[in-house]
């Protein structure tokens, strides 16, 4: 098995890569990404409010969620009925500094473009 590549973040933590690299691949699809932009919009919403959105199926829109939900970018809430979802901003704000760490790990490497 390949060791994963080893970036620290600012607290000289080793980054998860294989988490980070799951977390890019849930905000990969256009519709996942509009999918946290109504979440992110509201505290939370059920599915059927998030198809009201979007051009997009009912059961397009939950298997979206599901891979936002199994990626942890989004929490999951049963309600009687209806789940609720939101956006773990958390989570999310984690995706961005792990961003961040890798493109300064990459930069500090590259040589200027003369």
């Amino acid at each position: 098995m390949e060791s994963p590549l080893e970036l620290m973040c600012g607290a000289g933590h080793p980054i998860d890569t294989r988490a980070v690299a799951t977390k890019f691949a849930a905000l990969s699809h256009p519709a996942r990404i509009e999918i946290l932009r109504r979440l992110s919009a509201s505290h939370s919403c059920c599915c059927g409010e998030v198809v009201e959105h979007l051009d997009l199926a009912q059961s397009t829109v939950s298997q979206h969620l599901k891979i936002l939900v199994e990626a942890g970018l989004v929490r999951f809430t049963p309600d009687r009925q209806r789940s609720r979802y939101e956006v773990d901003h958390k989570a999310l704000a984690g995706v961005s500094a792990s961003l961040a760490v890798l493109v300064e790990a990459c930069c500090r490497s590259a040589k200027p473009i003369s």
